[in-house]
């Protein structure tokens, strides 16, 4: 008989234990967006957690080096005898860039490779034509050619110095890593003429001369190009093709500037 007390005694002391111990227990359902618990996977993405460079960076500010000609020249306004009058010498004709400023906007929330690029450079272009040949304006404000013969050494340029600004959209690739990207970044170019000029450099009396005339020549105040722009690391190249002529209309033969290089040192 006290035994059988004992163990009903035993028993009724075990269940009054268990009872407070699973009142004390509480259990949390991990919510759907939760890993154990512990990480939101909604807060990563919100927050734009990623391995990539937080900030986008464009290519644009540097020193740029390129050659120029001219596309689809037409000189049907002008005489037989004054065709191509213009024609340059593509090897010798150059422009030099110096992109001084740059904006970058990156469009993306949880990446840095695609963004807008804009800026501010200036632009020396110069166009190395015939020997002997150099231009002016008429009485109507048209280009006209004027043949000059100043010694049989010299050579003749017309140039320009343009303020330009970008709008361009570019694409970065990373390769291996963030830091090492392969770039492509496309759009136009605005530009505002600053300085127009024709050189002649010629020896006299063994001295090297130059005559350099400056004037509007009939050039566009405004013009505006296309650009697109390739890279990866220390390869960077160019190129822009103007969507409106040289001249003002009617003021000059049609003649379309375009430009490929290379950038020499990047900002």
């Amino acid at each position: 008989m006290k035994r059988i007390i004992l163990v009903f005694f035993a028993f009724m002391v075990t269940s009054h234990t268990y009872s407070q111990s699973a009142d004390s227990i509480i259990v949390v359902k991990s919510p759907a967006s939760r890993l154990s618990g512990l990480i939101d996977i909604q807060d990563l993405v919100n927050q734009g957690y990623n391995f990539w460079e937080d900030e986008f960076k464009g290519h644009w500010a540097g020193i740029e080096l390129g050659l120029n000609s001219f596309a689809n020249p037409d000189y049907s306004s002008y005489p037989a005898e004054q065709n191509k009058f213009l024609q340059n010498t593509a090897l010798l004709s150059n422009t030099l860039n110096l992109n001084l400023l740059q904006y970058s906007m990156g469009l993306q929330q949880t990446r840095s490779t695609i963004g807008i690029v804009t800026g501010i450079g200036i632009s020396f272009q110069a166009y190395r034509i015939d020997d002997n040949t150099s231009i002016v304006l008429d009485e109507n404000q048209t280009v006209q050619p004027k043949y000059i013969y100043l010694s049989s050494t010299q050579k003749s340029k017309f140039a320009m110095v343009n303020l330009e600004v970008p709008l361009l959209v570019e694409f970065q690739i990373p390769i291996r890593n963030y830091a090492n990207r392969l770039y492509f970044s496309t759009g136009v170019t605005v530009s505002r003429r600053l300085e127009t000029h024709t050189k002649i450099k010629y020896e006299n009396a063994g001295k090297n001369e130059k005559l350099k005339s400056p004037g509007n020549y009939s050039v566009r105040d405004y013009k505006v190009a296309a650009t697109i722009r390739v890279g990866y690391r220390l390869v960077n190249l160019f190129a822009s093709y103007d969507l409106v002529t040289l001249f003002d209309d009617k003021k000059g033969p049609v003649l379309y500037p375009y430009t490929v290089g290379i950038r020499l040192i990047s900002f």
